[in-house]
Order: structure tokens, then C-alpha cells, then sequence
């Protein structure tokens, strides 16, 4: 890193020149397309702490002698930087003509992708959203080229990034993530953004180690106007359409924007994958004077959507890419029995105090309303899941008793015919009973959240050196969780009881249960979060540096309304509260070596308590928590040089990041060496470890042409042997419902040095885009994408996996060569994907329209986003068995990325 710094500085340092004496650089800036338009922004002297801001179209900024880099920027219109040398005169560069920013239309690209990553489970969820609002080439090509195959920048989950709006966090407490669909469908008017990257010090919160956006919604801010939107897709959605309008500031002082959208699919580009989606916005700002203004927001984004499966390899050989085993016909129409459902208006009201050296932001929002995830659920009954193992052929194959290729070959042709959901069969079964008991329920797992969040941060410059940030968070939480009966699907009640072990879920209610009624389980969880931070910046003529601390208090409680007949002291009623402490730093130094050279290295110390879904172990049925329960610690830096000379821009960074500590409580049916159950299994002292480095750069070939490269080159691993210990679900033993030591304890998941399942760890594209003076653009970039990995199975790694289940013994050919064979990790096939994209912009009797269009993955090439080892088979020779063919029940199942895609959108401006 020393050696590659020296070179560069070496071939592209320029000596600044001692001042002399002040100079000035004017100029005018205009829309070429339509002059007359009033523009405003800022411009900057980079790396100084030169600025100044553009008023009526023009600017003028005092510097000294030296070699520069002006940098103007506008609101939706590209950064302009040009080099400027200061000898003995001022210096006036005339008129500067902006362009239109491309990125304003790339960002409607995105959201398609961000939106197909959400449609799938939370664990491959990828941060595309968080990524629009920079414009690091680097982040850039990792949220519109490598988003489309799950990467996750620098392999950090989405909840290690902080979403605010209006300074307000959105972090969701239930699981540490942002909720982009509680937003989504406005892209208009949640543009203006401030991201800061990593460990970067942000102004409105102490962030996460991955980055911090805060989406800014003042009216005042935005473009007065209207905008008209129309797209098409063969993604996510099939269509959308949205209106923007924002008035201009009245002489009352008011102003404000309302936005709405509506996007659609009957299925998106997996089959069977419905897409329904509105989304209202309004904004009222009102500035009482010129030190106070008051911003009320109003956000009510509702999506609903039909949710797609991993499949195994057996399954995809048989049906392709696009297959989803969730739907079938019922009256010709498309019926999908998991849907996902979320409904969660937010109401914001902010107080912003602003002098010259103060900002005080002061907010309170409202989150409230259901998320909805429907399943359908068989009791005593078949699987009505056409991929269940007992319907494909590798069944026959896989056989203890031999392998039977005649049935096999049954199986084959059946499921290829009766691949998805018999909505006919379902309804005959629930009539087959005299009393009309159900054995099939469509229902519905409900968390019925509401949310409220005060904060208010204050950002104050002491002097041209020093300021501070400083800011107070509370946040409340009450959420509802239960199932309820969405449609009994012809029959007339259902038989609310554990069909394994006979018991009652609702002791105390009827076990009769109909449409629209609670059932199997109901609890409520409460939390609450106070969060405190302060932060002092320095700014000297050569080096910039910054000092960080966060407190961060927050505490958990299960309250059981349902009385369980397994559980029946720990089902009901509070449970005791779960309390975690974190005091937390970080730190950032910049130095400059000239104005086009300069270096960083930030560092971060956090203790970061675990989230709801991980401390509490069974909370459908008990109150269980996981015992000695610790926060997460992390330790991570990262070190970059940055360039920006006139043709040649860029950053090349290293980053290590040890996460210890961690807990995941997973639930799954097992045949283990000790037993077969559903069971919840209980991970501790989780230690990971991330390190890479990360390459951006950027050369402009021509005032047309500018040539992209990019790479990504990591390591993501697990880096100790965790705890593991298991609890049967059946269980009538209360006291293993609350005691840890109750549990089968496995011990140590021997996973050291295994690779993490957090997408592709190896990233390289390389971009070239044309501009042409006549408003029109295209651009595309070949990538390179690899080392992404499998998640794996950490209880098929423990000590149990070697017993026989029959004699309690070792088995007897379950030497270290033949585990490590079975258990070697899945590594995904590398490719390559080509992006195209495009535009064109005119001005037509006054109003701006414009057209972007894209293709994605323009080869159709087939390839694996994720995937994650299945744990039923959780002994030797269960798995064995199931491994003597090359297409094993219970093998990998996998996500498959989008074939060639298409994005076109056409938008008018007036």
C-alpha cells in the first residue's frame, strides 16, 4: 500500500504555490437546454476550506497562487471540476454549462433491484438503497452492477448502516435493518440525501461501520415544479407511474411537495411473484423566520408482494431459474401462498433552529401499522409444497433400501407436470371430515408494530477549526405478534393444537378457531432504546481529523397472551426485562499531501447489543432467553488514499473488521445424532473476521468519454469455533424453556476459517460511458463476480453429527476424511455480467423529458446470488445416505439471479 501511495504521489503530486496575494474566480453557470432557469448551489476549492455558494447563476471565490481544483455542484445537475492555475491575475471563466445528472434516472434503475433483494428472506438482503446517495465510483458500480448479485459491500449486513430522515433514525430495533419499502415508490422526493461512507463522521448520528444516510424531505429543498414519471420493467414490477409536485416558497414562508406512485405486476420476472405497491408523500414546511422552521411529514407506503423459494440444484434442473414452488392456479388465476404484506405509515414533525455557527434538529416520528407473511399450514395432512422430498425423484434415488430408478423416473415426470400448489386438492381436503375440520389453513404471522423516536442533534462551528455534533435518541417500541386466520379454505373451524405432541397452544381460549381469529401463538414484545452521541471535527490546512462517542442503552420484554400447554408457567404473562449496555468510539484522520493527494484511516470500538430476534429463544411459545447473553464487539479500521486530478479520480482503500460475540437462535427440523425434532438452536461466541481491500477510479477520456475500474478483493470468514445447543420444540419440560443448561449443549461447531455467506467476495468491472453534446448518453460495464459461498449448517459440525441416533455410539466409518468431504463448503460458479444503459433528454415547449432505458445482464447469463446448507440431515450417516447420488434431498438449496432485464422510463419535467 506504502510502495503503490509513493508511486502516485511521485507520478501526480503538483507543488502548491506559497500565497502571494488574493485572487477571485467568477463565472456564470446556466442549463444549456433552458437558460432562463435560476440555478443555485455551491462551489468549492477542494481540499481547503474555500467554498462559496451560487446565487442568481453566478458565483465569486477569493483564492491564493497555487494549482487547484474548482468544484461546482448543483441539485440534479453533474459535479463540474475543473483544474485552475493562479498566477498573477484574476481569472474568469465565463459561462459554464451544466448537464443534466444522470444518476437522477439511474436511481429509478436501482430501485428495482433493491426491491427484487427485499422480495426474498432477510438474510439476502443487500444494501442497494443505502447506496444511491454518493457518488463514490466505487459504491456506485456496487449498487447498480454488483447489487443485481447480492454483494454487500465490504460484507457488513444492512443493519450495520443507519437510515435517518430528517435526522430521525428508521432503523428497525425488532432486527437492526432499515425498512426501504416503508418509503418506497417515491424516489422523487427522497433524492436529496447525505451519505456518509463507513466510519465517515455524520452530522445527525453516531452511523454504523458500513455508513450513514440521512434523506432530507423539506420541500424548500427540492426543485419547485412538477414531475411526471412512466416506467416499464420485466423485474420486480411490470409498471409504474409517479407525480411529484413542490410548490415554491410563498411570501408567507411555505412551502411543500406531495408525491405519489403506484407500481405493479401480476408476476414479476420469478413466476407467480405479484407485485402491488402505493405510495403517498406530503411535506409542509413553514419558516416562521429566518432562525426557525417547522417540516411536518406524512409517509404511507403499502406493498404487497408474492415471495419466491431457494430451490436445490434438482429442483432447478428440472424447472429453471424462474421456477417458484409458492403458487398455483385457482380458477385460472394466479394464487401465491406466501405473501408479504407491509403497511407502516410514518408522521414526522421537525423543528429546525439555524444561525450562522448553529443547527439544532429536533423531531418526533410515528411508525405504526402491520407486516404480514402468509404460509399455509397442513395438519395431519400432506405437504402441499410440490418441492417436499418425498415428491422428487432423488427420493427413489437416495433410498436406504436401494435406489429405485422406475419410481424415480414417476417422480420426475409428476413433478414436472404437478410443480405447483393443487388449490383444488387443498379445498377437497378440507371437506373430507364430517365436522368440516381443517386440515389446510392459509394464515397469516403478523408483527403489528408501532414506533416512536424522539431525537434531536445540534451541529455548532466553534471556529474555522472546530465544530461539534452532538444528539439524543429515544425510541419506543410495541409490537404485536401473532398468526391469524386468513381463509380456511372451505373447511369450517381449525383444531388450534401441536399436532406432535398433542397440546394445546391456547389453554385458556377454545381450540375451535375460525377466519380472522388468533391462533398457535400471541405475545407482544416490547423495547426501548436511548442512544447519545458527541463528536468534535478539526479542520487545519493539511490535515482534518475527527473524535466520536455514542452511549447506547436498550432493553427487551416478552409479555405470552397465550397460555401454552407445553410451556404452561413460561407461556404467559412478562417476562423479566433484558437490559444491554454499549459505550462505543470511533475516529477518523485525513492528511493531505497536496490538493490532489490525500490519505485517511478511520478506526471504530463498538459493542453492539443483539436484537430482539436473537435474544429471545422460542418467543412464539416461552419466554426463554439466551443464557449469559453479551453484546457484540467490533473492531474495525480502514485505511485510503484518495486522488483527484483534472482527468484521473479515485480512491483505493484496505479495511479489518473482527466481529466477536455474536448470538443467532435458528429454527429447523433436524435428524440429529441425539434426536429428531423442530428444534431452536442456539449459537454463541460467534467470531468473524473481514478484510479486502476496495479500488475506484476514474479517467476521462475526452470531455465525452470516461473510462471506469473498479474491484473488490476480500476475505470473509468465520474465525473461531462457536457454542452450540439445541432445544427440542416438543419439549413438556418447562424448565428447559428458561434454562440454557437444559438444553442439549453440542459444544464447539468446529467452523473456524470457513467462508461467511455474504455474497460475492471477489467484485471487478470495468465501465465506459459516452456523453454526447446533444443530450444523449450511453454507457455499459463488463463484471466480474466471484468466491461467493454457502452458508453453512453449524449444528452438522458439531460432536452429535457422529453419533448413530440408533446406539448412541460414533459411527464407525466417520473418520476426519470422510466428514470433510461430505461437509466441504459450497463454492458458487463464477461469471461475468454485461449492463448496458442509456438516455436521452429534450426540451419541448418549455418542459424537460427525458428517457432512460437499461438492460441487465444483457448475455442471460445463469448464475447463484446465495444459497444456504439445509440441516436436516444432522448425522452421519443420514447424510451419507442421502449423498450416494450426485442429487441429494437435502442438499444446498440456492437463489438464482435475473435473467436479461430490461428498465425503461420516460419522464417529463415542467
Amino acid at each position: 500500500m506504502r510502495l503503490f501511495i509513493n508511486i502516485l504521489s511521485l507520478l501526480f503530486a503538483v507543488n502548491t504555490v506559497a500565497a502571494q496575494g488574493k485572487y477571485t474566480i467568477k463565472a456564470t453557470v446556466e442549463d444549456p437546454q433552458k437558460k432562463s432557469l435560476q440555478l443555485a448551489g455551491t462551489v468549492d476549492i477542494q481540499n481547503t476550506n474555500s467554498t462559496t455558494s451560487i446565487i442568481n447563476n453566478a458565483f465569486k471565490i477569493p483564492v491564493n497562487k497555487g494549482n487547484y481544483i474548482i468544484k461546482i455542484t448543483v441539485k440534479d445537475y453533474s459535479t463540474v471540476k475543473l483544474p485552475i492555475t493562479i498566477t498573477n491575475d484574476n481569472i474568469d471563466l465565463g459561462t459554464i454549462y451544466l448537464q443534466k445528472d444522470i444518476t437522477v434516472e439511474k436511481v429509478d434503475n436501482l430501485i428495482t433491484l433493491t426491491d427484487a433483494a427485499l422480495s426474498e428472506e432477510e438474510t439476502s438482503t443487500i444494501t442497494s438503497g443505502l447506496l444511491q446517495a454518493t457518488r463514490d465510483v466505487f459504491l456506485s458500480r456496487a449498487a447498480f452492477d454488483f447489487g443485481q448479485a447480492f454483494f454487500r459491500v465490504r460484507g457488513y449486513d444492512s443493519k450495520y448502516s443507519k437510515v435517518l430522515i430528517n435526522g430521525i433514525a428508521m432503523n428497525n430495533i425488532s432486527d437492526g435493518r432499515p425498512q426501504w419499502n416503508n418509503w418506497g415508490g417515491l424516489n422523487d422526493v427522497t433524492r436529496n440525501q447525505e451519505f456518509t461512507y463507513g466510519l465517515q463522521p455524520a452530522k445527525y448520528s453516531f452511523g454504523g461501520i458500513l455508513g450513514t444516510t440521512n434523506i432530507n424531505t423539506q420541500p424548500s429543498k427540492m426543485r419547485p415544479g412538477t414531475r411526471v414519471s412512466f416506467s416499464a420493467a420485466n423485474r420486480t414490477y411490470t409498471g409504474r407511474v409517479m407525480t411529484t409536485h413542490t410548490s415554491s416558497t410563498n411570501k408567507k414562508g411555505i412551502t411543500y411537495s406531495i408525491s405519489a406512485s403506484r407500481r405493479w405486476a401480476k408476476q414479476g420476472y420469478l413466476n407467480g411473484t405479484l407485485y402491488d405497491a402505493y405510495s403517498v408523500f406530503g411535506a409542509l414546511e413553514y419558516k416562521l423566520n429566518s432562525k426557525n422552521t417547522l417540516l411536518a411529514t406524512a409517509i404511507a407506503a403499502t406493498n404487497r408482494r408474492g415471495r419466491s423459494s431457494a430451490v436445490t440444484e434438482e429442483v432447478f434442473l428440472l424447472k429453471g431459474r424462474k421456477y417458484n414452488p409458492y403458487w398455483g392456479l385457482q380458477n385460472n388465476k394466479i394464487r401465491n401462498s406466501r405473501e408479504r404484506k407491509i403497511t407502516q405509515p410514518i408522521l414526522m414533525f421537525n423543528h429546525i433552529y439555524t444561525t450562522t455557527n448553529t443547527t439544532i434538529n429536533t423531531g418526533v416520528s410515528y411508525k405504526f401499522g402491520p407486516h404480514k407473511k402468509s404460509r399455509l399450514g397442513y395438519y395431519n395432512a400432506p405437504n402441499p409444497d410440490a418441492t417436499y422430498y418425498r415428491y422428487l425423484p432423488s427420493f427413489y434415488i437416495n433410498s436406504p433400501i436401494g435406489a429405485n430408478f422406475e419410481s424415480a423416473e414417476t417422480a420426475r415426470q409428476s413433478f414436472i407436470k404437478n410443480s405447483q400448489i393443487n388449490w383444488g386438492n387443498i379445498y377437497n381436503a378440507n371437506n373430507t371430515y364430517e365436522d368440516a375440520k381443517a386440515s389446510y389453513v392459509l394464515y397469516n404471522d403478523v408483527v403489528d408494530d408501532k414506533t416512536i423516536t424522539f431525537n434531536s442533534t445540534a451541529n455548532i462551528t466553534l471556529n474555522k477549526h472546530f465544530t461539534i455534533d452532538s444528539g439524543i435518541l429515544y425510541k419506543n417500541l410495541s409490537a404485536k405478534n401473532y398468526a391469524i386466520i386468513d381463509d380456511l379454505l372451505g373447511a369450517e373451524y381449525h383444531l388450534d393444537i401441536d399436532t406432535f405432541s398433542n397440546t394445546s397452544n391456547d389453554v385458556n381460549g377454545n381450540n375451535n378457531k375460525t377466519n380472522n381469529q388468533i391462533f398457535s401463538y400471541n405475545y407482544n414484545l416490547t423495547a426501548s432504546n436511548l442512544n447519545a452521541f458527541a463528536q468534535i471535527k478539526a479542520t487545519y490546512k493539511k490535515w482534518y481529523a475527527s473524535l466520536a462517542i455514542n452511549t447506547n442503552t436498550i432493553s427487551y420484554q416478552r409479555n405470552g397472551l397465550f397460555k401454552n400447554e407445553r410451556y404452561p408457567e413460561t407461556s404467559i404473562g412478562k417476562s423479566n426485562k433484558v437490559n444491554f449496555n454499549a459505550l462505543n468510539f470511533k475516529g477518523s484522520f485525513t492528511y493531505k499531501i497536496n490538493g490532489r493527494h490525500w490519505v485517511n484511516g478511520k478506526f471504530a470500538l463498538i459493542k453492539k447489543p443483539p436484537t430482539i430476534q436473537n435474544t429471545f429463544i422460542n418467543p412464539r411459545e416461552n419466554n426463554a432467553v439466551v443464557n449469559n447473553i453479551k453484546n457484540q464487539t467490533i473492531r474495525t479500521g480502514d485505511v485510503n488514499y484518495f486522488i483527484r486530478l483534472p482527468k484521473l479520480t479515485g480512491r483505493v482503500s484496505a479495511f479489518y473488521s473482527l466481529f466477536n460475540d455474536k448470538t443467532d437462535v435458528n429454527f429447523f427440523f433436524v435428524e440429529s445424532g441425539i434426536g429428531s425434532d423442530f428444534v431452536q438452536e442456539v449459537v454463541t461466541g460467534i467470531d468473524k473476521k473481514h478484510k479486502g481491500i476496495e479500488i475506484g477510479l476514474e479517467y476521462e477520456l475526452s470531455s465525452a468519454v470516461k473510462v471506469t475500474g473498479v474491484a473488490a478483493i476480500a476475505d470473509y470468514t468465520y474465525n473461531n469455533n462457536p457454542n452450540v445447543a439445541i432445544n427440542f420444540d416438543t419439549t413438556n419440560n418447562d424448565e428447559n424453556a428458561i434454562n440454557l443448561e437444559g438444553y442439549s449443549n453440542l459444544g464447539e461447531s468446529n467452523i473456524k476459517n470457513y467462508k461467511l455467506a455474504q455474497g460475492p467476495q471477489k467484485a471487478i468491472a470495468i465501465g465506459l460511458e459516452y456523453r454526447d453534446p446533444k443530450y444523449w448518453w450511453i454507457s455499459g460495464s463488463a463484471n466480474f463476480l466471484g468466491n461467493n459461498y454457502a452458508n453453512i449448517s453449524t449444528i452438522t459440525r458439531t460432536r452429535s453429527f457422529y453419533l448413530n441416533p440408533d446406539t448412541n455410539e460414533p459411527f464407525t466409518d466417520a473418520t476426519p476424511e470422510n466428514v470433510n468431504k461430505l461437509l466441504a463448503q459450497n463454492k458458487m460458479k463464477d461469471f461475468y455480467l454485461l449492463n448496458i444503459v442509456g438516455g436521452k433528454s429534450w426540451i419541448i415547449n418549455g418542459k424537460y423529458v427525458s428517457v432512460f432505458a437499461s438492460v441487465n445482464n444483457v448475455f442471460d447469463t445463469v448464475f447463484k446470488t446465495g444459497g444456504y446448507e439445509q440441516s436436516r440431515n444432522g448425522n452421519y450417516g443420514q447424510m451419507k445416505q442421502d449423498n450416494l447420488s450426485t442429487s441429494p434431498s437435502f442438499g444446498t438449496k440456492y437463489w438464482y439471479g435475473y435473467g436479461r432485464t430490461y428498465f425503461l422510463n420516460l419522464a417529463i419535467s415542467f
